[in-house]
């Protein structure tokens, strides 16, 4: 497809080639695998993503299904990941010899049918023997697709887990051997093969394969290219243009730093045009990657944890993440307002090939992808269904253009595709069910909750303060799916245990649990970002942070408030709709205030007093209490009339011409 609406000028290879580390931290540094090996390779691929059609559309047994998904992904991680990057591209032999374990492994679970499972409270001496060998193979190949980080987090759990007799205090338990966690971890659905592979091996692999099938169908590209022709010649159009094309690209696809690398090959140049100095350019584009996360209709991984673990429907989550989106998004569209008179950007002139209207006439189709999920999900189909149907649709769609049509060889390479890409959460959910086997055995969710809750002295905001901490620092060491899985289970139970709905602890989990995509030292995004900008990486990042910051205080009002749960769409019984409303009117103005605020500019540059009346404003706006509200009101009105009248004053000396 080469409609050819975006912008003349490109970053240089060297630098698209350094940002595309930072997707290989995130997704795996692969070996580019050629010849036989790279054709079995490329053969297991589709073989796993045509498994999981199938399991979709038909009926495969629990307990079939989880251990031939970790199956496959064992195999995959050794036979695609290298042990270590100096050990260079060629395939070794401890690498098959791992791979022929991992398949011995899940073939003796196969093998063994129900009476495996039956004997999960008493294993015998191979099944604790095969056993060992295959969380061993997990923690490797967690290692090798995410870090070495993920792997020491569950060795402290299991350390937990065993040391329980000679801990101290409320940490205390009364200890488990080997053979029960062995019977817990791989013969019962409690550990590994517990809820987070479940979703897993069924939601999100489903939508990477739905995404694989969305960029090579040309869909990407199209996005891309109709933000550039929609955004065209305004004074603010590089910012928006990042901010759309991050919505409409990073949506469907769920995934932050690629959409920063994506959408920053093309964009940087436009930016540095309009006058973005190189660390700021990068943290608009890790920002609007981090949008991919929380943006419906896929969302992260974590979003179909969420609907697992409160047994919701996935609908009910892209409900919930409605607003915050919306606020998101409108945060980053006022920042980029704020940005263009800051940097008194001209109006863009790239060069335009197509316009929005003739682009959307050619090749309409590719917008059914954003709407097909939710659409089959309203007419009744499950979720599994839904992005089921949705593949096959894209598929069908893409052969009304003879450029987008999906030919064996691009069918090939995007069910290959959607398998790699679910490799490296596929074994970061198979490490982590490890922990939340752990947390479940011992009770230490309830006991880490009855800790924060102390150290809180019973206030809900401490307890907010003390739990989006822990998330965040959690997150600085894994990804996203992992924080919100280890932090679900040991950090939610305080919130809900001070009344706190369920559904609205999980979404402030979540929203915290995203903020370390932008959160060194793993902030790949806006590394990813500075690499392409040529920029310093940790400025990036603080810059980054300004982006996202004023929209990541709103999870407080989530949970300080019974009525704050109503941004969610989720109101608790007794709250009007009035009452909703005023909320998202007031969450609203303390978005637009901290923006002002962390700009430090609305209509001319802030002084020192209006640009503390916005952060106070919106931090108070923010925080749902009518008091809060009244305060915070005055405070925004005072700053946005002092703004009004030096900006008048300043027009008036200006000489006229």
């Amino acid at each position: 497809m080469s409609s050819g609406a975006g912008p003349q000028g490109a970053p240089d290879d060297a630098r698209v080639r350094a940002a595309e580390r930072f997707v290989a931290q995130e997704e795996g540094a692969a070996r580019r695998l050629d010849g036989a090996l790279g054709a079995f390779v490329t053969t297991l691929l589709v073989a796993m993503s045509l498994f999981h059609l199938y399991a979709a559309a038909s009926i495969v047994p629990t307990m079939t299904l989880r251990p031939v998904h970790v199956g496959f992904m064992l195999v995959l991680v050794f036979l695609v990941f290298p042990a270590t990057p100096r050990l260079g591209e060629r395939l070794r032999w401890h690498d098959v010899a791992l791979a022929l374990a991992a398949l011995a492994t899940v073939a003796w679970i196969l093998a063994g049918g129900d009476d495996f499972w039956d004997r999960s409270t008493l294993p015998d001496t191979l099944d604790l023997l095969l056993g060992v060998v295959f969380v061993l193979l997990v923690l490797e190949a967690a290692r090798r697709s995410t870090g070495w980080i993920m792997p020491a987090v569950v060795l402290l759990f299991a350390a937990y887990a065993f040391a329980g007799p000679w801990l101290p205090g409320h940490w205390a338990h009364r200890g488990y051997d080997l053979s029960s966690m062995i019977g817990v971890m791989y013969m019962s659905l409690e550990g590994i093969f517990g809820t987070a592979i479940d979703v897993s091996a069924t939601l999100i692999i489903m939508f990477t394969i739905f995404g694989a099938f969305l960029q090579h169908s040309g869909a990407g590209k199209f996005f891309l290219d109709f933000s550039f022709a929609l955004t065209g010649g305004r004074r603010s159009s590089a910012g928006r243009t990042v901010v759309l094309s991050s919505f409409l690209l990073g949506g469907p696809s769920g995934s932050g730093v690629a959409t920063t690398v994506t959408i920053g090959t093309v964009a940087w140049p436009m930016l540095e045009k309009a006058g973005y100095e190189r660390n700021a350019a990068g943290g608009l584009l890790a920002a609007g990657g981090l949008g991919a996360i929380i943006s419906p209709p896929v969302l992260g991984a974590a979003a179909f944890l969420i609907a697992e673990f409160l047994k919701i429907s996935y609908l009910d989550v892209l409900k919930m993440a409605v607003i915050p989106t919306c606020l998101y998004y409108l945060s980053l569209f006022l920042m980029v307002e704020i940005d263009a008179r800051r940097y008194h950007s001209a109006a863009a002139g790239w060069r335009l090939e197509a316009t929005a209207a003739q682009l959307a006439r050619r090749f309409w189709f590719h917008f059914l992808s954003l709407v097909a999920i939710i659409g089959f999900m309203l007419w009744g189909f499950s979720p599994l269904m839904s992005v089921f149907w949705a593949t096959l649709a894209t598929f069908a769609a893409s052969f009304l253009s003879r450029e987008t049509a999906m030919w064996p060889r691009k069918l090939v390479a995007a069910l290959a595709d959607g398998s790699k890409q679910a490799l490296n959460v596929a074994a970061t959910c198979a490490a982590a069910g490890i922990i939340v086997g752990v947390v479940g055995k011992t009770g230490l969710g309830l006991k880490f909750s009855s800790i924060v809750i102390a150290y809180a002295g019973g206030s809900l905001l401490l307890t907010a303060i003390y739990t989006a901490l822990i998330v965040w620092i959690v997150g600085l060491a894994v990804p996203v799916t992992a924080s919100y899985i280890i932090c679900a289970v040991i950090a939610a139970p305080a919130l809900v245990k001070l009344g706190v709905p369920d559904f609205a602890a999980h979404m402030f989990v979540f929203y915290y649990a995203v903020l370390s995509e932008v959160s060194p030292p793993t902030a790949l995004s806006p590394f990813a970002a500075a690499a392409i900008t040529d920029g310093d990486p940790y400025r990036t990042t603080l810059q980054s942070w300004k982006y996202t910051l004023p929209a990541f205080l709103l999870p407080f009002a989530f949970v300080l408030e019974p009525a704050g749960a109503g941004l969610l769409l989720k109101a608790p019984a007794g709250t009007s709709w009035w009452q909703v409303a005023w909320l998202v009117v007031t969450a609203t103005a303390g978005i637009a205030a901290l923006a002002g605020g962390a700009q430090g500019w609305v209509l001319l540059r802030c002084l020192r007093l209006e640009r503390l009346a916005m952060i106070a404003a919106g931090l108070l706006l923010v925080y749902p209490a009518p008091l809060a509200d009244t305060i915070g009101l005055a405070l925004l009105a005072s700053a946005l009339a002092s703004q009004w009248r030096r900006n008048r004053a300043q027009g008036a000396a200006r000489p006229p011409g």
